[in-house]
């Protein structure tokens, strides 16, 4: 079984359509998408409504996560990089986890296959 490998990617929202490209580019066949809040090391930061001072310390952000054991995590991480970077704060994160099992319910595939894509398997 070849290594499978999960890629976790926070960034800003409008970067989605961005990031999305550049993973077809690279052949990334699949991801989850989730909208999520956090804060990094600015702890968000202070705004003005109606003349009252308040701070956002939860910043709005797209988390990416992509399991991979085809394309090599190098290849994802730097179109991952070049997609998301603005070269301002807030630019997000990415962590990389080994996965040690997959499994397609479907099929009760087990292990890289269970990621692969079925257009892409040999027929018998």
């Amino acid at each position: 079984m070849r290594p499978i490998t999960k890629i976790d990617i926070i960034t800003r929202p409008e970067k989605l359509e961005e990031l999305k490209e550049a993973m077809k580019k690279i052949n990334v066949t699949g991801m989850t998408v989730t909208q999520v809040y956090g804060c990094g090391l600015t702890k968000g930061h202070t705004e003005v409504y109606r003349g009252q001072e308040y701070s956002i310390n939860l910043v709005p952000k797209v988390k990416i996560e992509i399991v991979v054991c085809e394309v090599p995590v190098e290849r994802v991480l730097e179109a991952a990089k070049q997609a998301c970077r603005t070269g301002k704060i807030g630019d997000g994160k990415i962590f990389v986890y080994p996965i040690a099992n997959a499994v397609r319910i479907r099929t009760g595939e087990e292990g890289d296959i269970a990621i692969a894509d079925p257009a892409d398997m040999p027929k018998d």
